[in-house]
């Protein structure tokens, strides 16, 4: 059974994660492109470094070639954003990645970018859907590997240099060479190693790599670069002076920071950085693009400069689709994915790694220190955020309280109001908020909330957790 969440398709492996479903999920987009007649430019797959990541790319290569669609495969294992960067410069109608991006070991999946490279949206994914459900086991044909090689039908190809060359023409890299910047950087044992390295050492930077060696177990560590993940970089970063800690998760479109006094940057705060380098030095103008879980500090950086910042549902395809209506600098979420105007469709760790090398260089300021900056002219604001597991009756129940009912707990704070555009956000009349939402990617309930002062935050989620019954 295939069924997409706010990141793509995702399964345990050797449990829904197997080649049935993998090569049914590649029939059933071979049915959606011929049905709507978009085979010419056939299709592109890429896959990580997980487990059964390379197998699975080529079992689905072998479905589309037995369709008679030309598809090619990238030969060694690839960032995210590399796919979405080729599908939209290649005007190609449809993308496939294979990942689980920064889920636990154990999961495997499978991402869809449409026209543009962009993330499928819930209408695409929905009809990809609605394709799988009606293909029986016996529709599914593949083809020989080599002999879909030898007839044209699949094409080895590896574009890496004309997705790092688009890098290098956007970023300045004059400035970040002439700074001398000392980078420890962090692959978490994905697939950002190559690129990043490549791009920090074409701009002269000193480059020290942990955890770069192929490990589908990821060192037995979610590779999701967190503060609790990030130990060693911030180790690495604090014992030999780096000027900053770069991280990525494992397919590469999501960023982890750690700063040069190896404090761990929370992608709140890159997103902030990123906005106010971007419209204070560089000169850009224009709003910004976040979704319902992610700060309000962009808000107040916005309208520090007169621009305004727009609230969208969690998943990239609608930061990325609003960044476009609007023709935003930046849009990204706390989940630690951004992408900038001119750049991809979808969210880039590694493009924003070398914006943020590059707003140090052309600064001349160390990380913490702008965000000193940023606070000073701003106002500051504290988050809390909590995870919590639950059962498929407690969902049930959940749901039903906050989405049907609508019902909320009696918080000691004036509301202003409250929405239910992505699960149920209370917004207080002093600036602060608190959301409760479902994960899309893992079975868990998260709340968050931000307020003027940390005790506040805290106690606003403790009463939510209880309210819940969590």
């Amino acid at each position: 059974m295939i069924q997409f969440g706010t990141g793509g398709w995702r399964a345990v492996i050797g449990d829904e994660f197997i080649k049935s479903n993998i090569q049914l999920l590649a029939k059933a987009m071979c049915n959606k492109m011929k049905a709507e007649g978009k085979t010419d430019k056939g299709m592109i797959i890429g896959y990580d470094k997980r487990f059964l990541s390379k197998e699975a790319m080529k079992w689905s290569g072998q479905v589309f070639a037995a369709e008679g669609i030309k598809t090619m495969l990238v030969n060694k294992a690839a960032p995210t954003p590399l796919i979405m960067y080729y599908v939209e410069k290649h005007e190609m109608p449809y993308g496939m990645m294979v990942t689980a991006s920064h889920n636990p070991a154990i999961y495997n999946g499978i991402k869809i970018f449409t026209y543009g490279g962009r993330d499928a949206d819930k209408e695409q994914t929905n009809e990809i859907e609605k394709y799988a459900s009606k293909i029986k086991p016996e529709d599914v044909k593949e083809m020989d590997y080599d002999e879909a090689v030898k007839e044209g039908l699949i094409e080895e190809i590896y574009p890496l240099n004309e997705y790092l060359d688009n890098i290098i023409a956007n970023i300045d890299m004059d400035a970040i060479r002439n700074a001398g910047l000392r980078v420890a950087l962090d692959p978490m044992y994905g697939v950002s190693e190559i690129p990043l390295k490549t791009l920090l050492l074409t701009s002269r930077c000193d480059v020290e790599t942990i955890h770069d060696n192929h490990d589908t177990l990821f060192g037995g560590k979610l590779p999701s670069p967190t503060a609790t993940t990030l130990r060693g970089l911030i180790t690495r970063v604090m014992d030999y002076n780096f000027d900053i800690g770069i991280a990525t998760d494992g397919d590469a479109d999501r960023i982890g920071v750690i700063d040069d006094t190896g404090r761990y940057l929370h992608p709140n705060d890159i997103l902030v950085l990123l906005y106010y380098y971007l419209v204070k030095y560089k000169g850009w103008h224009g709003a910004v693009v976040r979704n319902v879980a992610t700060t309000h500090m962009l808000d107040k950086v916005a309208k520090k400069f007169g621009e305004q910042c727009y609230e969208v549902p969690v998943g990239f395809k609608y930061i990325s689709a609003k960044m476009t209506e609007v023709d935003a600098v930046i849009g990204g979420e706390s989940s630690g994915g951004l992408t900038v105007r001119g750049h991809i469709n979808g969210k880039d760790g590694i493009y924003a790694a070398m914006l943020l090398i590059e707003m140090i260089a052309v600064t001349g300021r160390k990380i913490s220190e702008i965000y000193k900056d940023i606070e000073a002219e701003c106002g500051s604001i504290y988050m809390e955020e909590r995870d919590y597991k639950f059962s498929v009756e407690k969902k049930a129940e959940i749901k039903r309280v906050l989405m049907e009912e609508q019902r909320i707990p009696d918080l000691p704070y004036k509301i202003e109001k409250v929405s239910y555009m992505d699960g149920c956000k209370i917004y207080f009349k002093n600036g602060g908020w608190v959301i409760g939402r479902f994960s899309g990617t893992e079975p868990l309930i998260r709340i968050f909330c931000e307020m003027p002062e940390k005790e506040d935050a805290i106690k606003v989620c403790d009463i939510l957790k209880e309210f819940l019954g969590l």
